[in-house]
């Protein structure tokens, strides 16, 4: 998509005069869109957003990218249950596969995995992306409608169980019946709306809280695969700031305590235990599936995923609190 089309998005949305000059600027940090800051002068700051159809990524990874339309219904969808948890929607162009919402400055919205691997590792900042999570997943909880909205199985297979289940379990022979179980049990569960990708780099923490990005997985499936997921990074952010080992484990807890603090529409047991055998087969996807992680460079620490994940993928633990005690001791 080329430059004239983009501003022509922003004239027919009525977000900018068709005269007022305006300056894009690419951002940076995903692999899956392409995102530019836009200046409309005398006007606004704001975000625009269009999906690739093959992600950047050294692997072959290719996603629909009808993805686009259905990350702008969850942030609608997060505006009205949490207006402070997500950019506000200002536009959307399904036929272009762009929108546009609001932008929010760096100095006062920094990104989470940058405050983690300059080692500042809150508890509260835990607690916050928790009750947010829970509180979205609660709002969605048992809803036909939104059942039939997201039903995105595809596009989540695609984005998610392949890249990370299924592409770990062509690595590991040994584990690969057990990862192609959790790959099928996660996609034909669906209780819930799942942002899909929540992860540090995706969260703000702004003035009133966490801010969540990039919602490009949304699907209406299982809500312990964002636990699973979002835990995975504060498990091995460990490798990027070890001194921080007991603030992250804290965080750990905090986040979970959070997330159930908020959800009712599910007994702790289960939901819990589909989180726990998830986060080991995600553990190992960082390391071993298409999209590892920048931070884990030497073979030594991905021999130690390796061999702390195996086991628990086979024999998992019924609850979270009791592998991060294994993982942070």
């Amino acid at each position: 998509m080329n430059l004239p089309e983009l501003n022509a998005f922003l004239t027919r949305s009525g977000l900018a005069d068709a005269a007022a000059p305006r300056q894009w600027t690419p951002l940076t940090g995903g692999v899956s869109s392409d995102i530019w800051r836009v200046e409309v002068e005398g006007g606004q700051t704001l975000c625009v957003k269009r999906a690739l159809a093959q992600l950047k990524v050294a692997a072959e990874w290719k996603a629909p990218v009808s993805r686009n339309a259905f990350e702008w219904a969850w942030i609608q969808f997060a505006a009205e249950i949490l207006p402070n948890a997500v950019p506000r929607p200002l536009a959307h162009d399904a036929v272009a596969g762009l929108f546009a919402m609001q932008y929010l400055d760096p100095l006062n919205h920094p990104v989470w995995k940058q405050q983690l691997l300059d080692a500042q590792v809150s508890a509260h900042t835990a607690t916050s992306v928790g009750h947010a999570i829970g509180t979205l997943h609660q709002a969605s909880a048992n809803r036909a409608d939104i059942a039939a909205a997201f039903d995105t199985t595809d596009s989540f297979h695609a984005l998610r169980l392949e890249p990370y289940l299924l592409a770990t379990a062509r690595r590991h022979a040994q584990l690969a019946p057990r990862l192609q179980e959790l790959a099928s049990r996660t996609a034909t569960h669906r209780s819930a709306l799942v942002h899909g990708d929540v992860s540090p780099k995706n969260i703000l923490v702004g003035p009133q809280g966490a801010v969540l990005l990039d919602a490009e997985c949304a699907w209406y499936g299982d809500p312990a695969f964002d636990m699973a997921f979002c835990l995975n990074h504060l498990v091995l952010k460990q490798f990027a700031v070890p001194a921080k080992s007991a603030e992250l484990h804290s965080a750990f807890n905090a986040f979970v305590e959070a997330y159930f603090g908020a959800v009712r529409f599910e007994a702790r047991a289960g939901l819990e235990a589909r989180a726990a055998h998830l986060l080991p087969a995600l553990m190992l996807a960082r390391i071993d599936g298409k999209s590892p992680v920048e931070y884990i460079t030497q073979e030594q620490e991905r021999e130690r995923v390796r061999t702390f994940a195996a086991p628990l993928i086979m024999h998992p633990p019924a609850d979270l609190k009791q592998l991060a005690v294994i993982w942070f001791k």
